[in-house]
């Protein structure tokens, strides 16, 4: 799962509309190169990379699943859903995204203020150059606390003060994932649990619990993101058991972030016969 791989779909990749670090033209540049058959656009809580996209893949062979990673929150843990296929038109997801756009700038100040608790320099606005214009979120303060040298990494910022109960993180207020998948789905789109083995605390990296993966499936949730590059063995499998007991598709992606993260395009991949499965979940 670490090496690339030149066939299927990487469903799970992001660009400067949200936290990436690269366009959705660069994205769909490299995903060529690399021979890939299909493309996820998805990222967080937008839909504003589709025009880019298609434009880039214009003339290729490269099939593009454009989506968005929605923000849930359970019991104060986040939780993402990958919504495939969706319509950005559809009023009910297009405002909850909209809302949820806002509150990444309200949470982003209030992140900051927390920081500079800690006695740690950062900037609000040094935070929104960094976002150049693309929705904040934690990856940008992150960046910017490495700046002023409180930390050697954006994964170290994360470990330390950023996951779900560090000292400089705030809770979001989202909907819950069972009305994220109903959104997502009333919106024609496929809802898949994002990655689910990295959710919980700082020192709780057991996952999501299954009943609330079943209370999703009961409003249509489609499938379980299983081989994500950052689970173990351990989560893969046992996500993978989960997957096949409820009867739900397995995907892979890489959830790509440019220079932000070090996932490499391409390098966790979704089968095309797994995606034409999941087009047939679309409600008509």
């Amino acid at each position: 799962m670490n090496g690339v791989s030149v066939a299927g779909f990487d469903l799970h990749t992001h660009s400067v509309f949200s936290d990436g670090t690269t366009t959705p033209q660069d994205n769909v540049r490299q995903a060529v190169e690399l021979g890939l058959d299909g493309l996820g656009i998805t990222d967080h809580d937008t839909a504003d990379g589709f025009t880019d996209a298609r434009s880039a893949a214009d003339g290729t062979d490269l099939e593009l699943v454009l989506g968005t990673e929605f923000s849930a929150e359970h019991h104060g843990l986040s939780v993402h859903v990958l919504g495939f296929w969706i319509d950005p038109g559809y009023a009910a997801l297009s405002d909850e995204l909209a809302r949820l756009r806002d509150e990444r700038t309200d949470r982003a100040r209030r992140i900051v203020e927390r920081f500079n608790a800690l006695e740690i320099d950062v900037r609000f606005d040094r935070v929104v150059e960094l976002a150049d214009g693309a929705p904040i979120g934690r990856p940008h303060i992150a960046q910017a606390v490495v700046e002023t040298g409180a930390a050697a990494t954006t994964r170290e910022v994360f470990d330390r003060y950023l996951a779900d109960g560090g000292p400089a993180n705030v809770q979001k207020h989202a909907v819950d994932p069972v009305r994220a998948v109903e959104l997502l789905v009333a919106a024609g789109g496929v809802a898949v649990l994002a990655h689910p083995g990295l959710y919980g605390g700082r020192d709780d990296d057991d996952g999501i619990e299954v009943a609330v993966i079943e209370q999703m499936v009961e409003v249509g949730l489609a499938g379980i993101e299983a081989d994500h590059p950052d689970h173990s063995a351990e989560h893969v499998a046992h996500y993978r058991d989960v997957a096949r007991a409820l009867r739900l598709e397995v995907t892979a992606g890489s959830d790509y972030h440019g220079e932000a993260k070090t996932n490499r395009l391409g390098s966790a991949t979704t089968p095309r016969e797994v995606v034409e499965r999941l087009r047939g979940w679309r409600r008509a």
